[in-house]
């Protein structure tokens, strides 16, 4: 039985897309380690990242955009990921476990299982894969947008974030939907 793991990364960041990756390992793949990407140190996820996707049975990593979060809202932009990373498999699963409790309109069998990234080999390695393609994405986006920090807290709202959009103002990747954004751009429209 072929088994597509599910898992999303992003879904409390106040900048960025929410990714999502969908991953079918086969039995015999042989990687060592792989468990929740939280619990990974960023080499040790990028060493996995390698490998699986080199022994995999197949592999998609998806997204839905800040746009799309601030349209829909996060809960069904994050959806919208997870059944894009499913859709854009290159073999069909028999079944998809989805980490979290509630399952993307996909047509296949789908369970949703509470913290499944700790329990299921198979959304675990998705968690790896959409970590480490989302902490990518905040590299670049650090590259482009000195200040805020990026590169270290990966778009979440820490204090250094808060503050640097309180100074810098939000770019234009930030969510719009997202209190301290929005609080921000309020500010910055009554001082203008």
């Amino acid at each position: 039985m072929l088994i597509a793991g599910v898992d999303e990364v992003g879904y409390g960041a106040l900048v960025g897309d929410v990714v999502a990756a969908a991953v079918i390992l086969p039995a015999d793949h042989g990687i060592k380690g792989i468990k929740d990407s939280k619990q990974l140190t960023a080499t040790k996820r990028e060493d996995l990242f390698e490998k699986i996707c080199a022994k995999a049975v197949a592999w998609h990593i998806a997204a839905a955009t800040h746009l799309e979060i601030d349209k829909l809202n996060i809960l069904h932009a994050a959806l919208l990921a997870m059944r894009r990373a499913v859709l854009g498999l290159s073999v069909a699963p028999d079944k998809v476990l989805v980490d979290g409790n509630r399952c993307p309109d996909v047509p296949f069998l789908c369970e949703a299982i509470v913290q499944g990234d700790c329990t299921i080999e198979q959304i675990s390695a998705a968690s790896i894969l959409a970590k480490v393609f989302r902490d990518r994405q905040m590299v670049e986006l650090d590259l482009k947008y000195p200040g805020f920090g990026f590169a270290q807290h990966k778009g979440y709202g820490t204090a250094v974030h808060i503050a640097a959009i309180n100074e810098l103002g939000p770019i234009r990747q930030h969510r719009r939907s997202y209190a301290p954004v929005a609080n921000a751009l309020q500010e910055l429209t009554e001082e203008a």
